[in-house]
């Protein structure tokens, strides 16, 4: 008895002391422990933080801190040479009203923003309607049409460059037929058309592809539909294709804003500006003041004031949009 009694006893103390399992407890003794500190929630935002940083770090990088800087210089007169900065205030925005050359430059600016927009979207468009249908050689005219977009911009401009001298292949072309060309670069009349044919024949490849794409998103159904009721090829374009591919606008009418806007490296290949101020576009010209006149602040204040043009554009397109967008509200 005294054997089994000491056995019975060490049964007990294990017991007693064993730990106790918590999955068999009532609700109040699990809850003590509380819930784990990484749930799937959590998870789930610490991989979308994850994601997002290299992209939210390159816009601090370059947007944010550009902008701040830009801001700062813009109140201050600074001098690149002897690194003196003299704090001035809004005086370089009071001498936006001063500059004799603005007005111009905002005209040349509106001049070929229209047309690199208009022609662009237009001609985008009109290639890809025709090159939407099947035939042979289709393939081959959309790549050729695209091709320029992948040459580099400066190789494309220095080309046309030479083909657009007095000498050069147009001229030359032209005098084949009997007409004689103008010197297309160094004359204010055809000097801004030079550049805008120059960027919308680079730049339509772009355009032309969104299109293409949108295009062959259209329900084929509804063309079908439409041919029965008898409806012409001009009312179903306007009708069942143009508002079916209108976000498709709005996006190319954005970003072809937005190109035209910041086009540089076209107006100081070809023309430099010149002749005079015809083709110096407001992005030029923040380049002429900051890096040729050494006029930094005023410089920065030009480009806040193409930085408030660009966001202007885009806001009233985006805000024209439930007017003219299908399925926008």
């Amino acid at each position: 008895m005294t054997g089994l009694t000491k056995t019975l006893a060490k049964s007990r103390t294990r017991a007693r002391t064993r730990t106790p399992d918590l999955s068999l407890a009532p609700a109040a003794v699990r809850e003590t422990s509380g819930p784990p500190f990484w749930t799937t929630r959590r998870r789930d935002v610490l991989a979308g933080y994850l994601f997002i940083t290299p992209q939210l770090a390159g816009v601090v990088l370059f947007v944010l801190i550009p902008v701040g800087l830009a801001i700062w210089y813009s109140l201050n007169d600074w001098n690149v040479f002897t690194g003196e900065q003299t704090f001035v205030g809004a005086g370089n925005y009071a001498a936006l009203a001063d500059d004799p050359q603005l007005a111009s430059v905002l005209g040349a600016t509106a001049v070929f923003c229209g047309g690199v927009v208009v022609l662009n979207i237009s001609l985008g468009l009109l290639l890809a309607v025709l090159l939407n249908r099947r035939f042979r050689g289709a393939t081959f005219f959309r790549t050729l049409f695209f091709s320029p977009v992948v040459v580099s911009v400066v190789a494309w401009t220095l080309v046309w460059g030479f083909l657009l001298q007095d000498n050069g292949g147009v001229n030359g072309l032209l005098g084949a037929v009997g007409i004689k060309g103008p010197n297309w670069l160094q004359d204010g009349d055809t000097a801004m058309l030079s550049v805008i044919i120059t960027q919308v024949i680079r730049s339509v490849g772009v355009n032309m592809v969104l299109f293409l794409a949108a295009l062959q998103g259209v329900p084929t159904h509804l063309y079908e539909a439409a041919r029965i009721d008898g409806a012409g090829s001009r009312v179903i374009f306007t009708r069942i294709t143009l508002p079916l591919i209108s976000p498709t606008v709005l996006l190319t009418a954005i970003i072809t804003v937005v190109g035209a806007l910041q086009s540089f490296a076209q107006i100081a290949v070809l023309t430099g500006g010149g002749p005079e101020l015809s083709t110096t576009v407001l992005v030029y010209y923040v380049f002429q003041q900051a890096f040729e006149f050494n006029h930094i602040g005023y410089g920065s204040t030009l480009a806040l004031m193409l930085l408030s043009f660009v966001m202007l554009l885009t806001l009233v397109q985006w805000q024209l949009r439930r007017k003219w967008v299908f399925h926008e509200e």
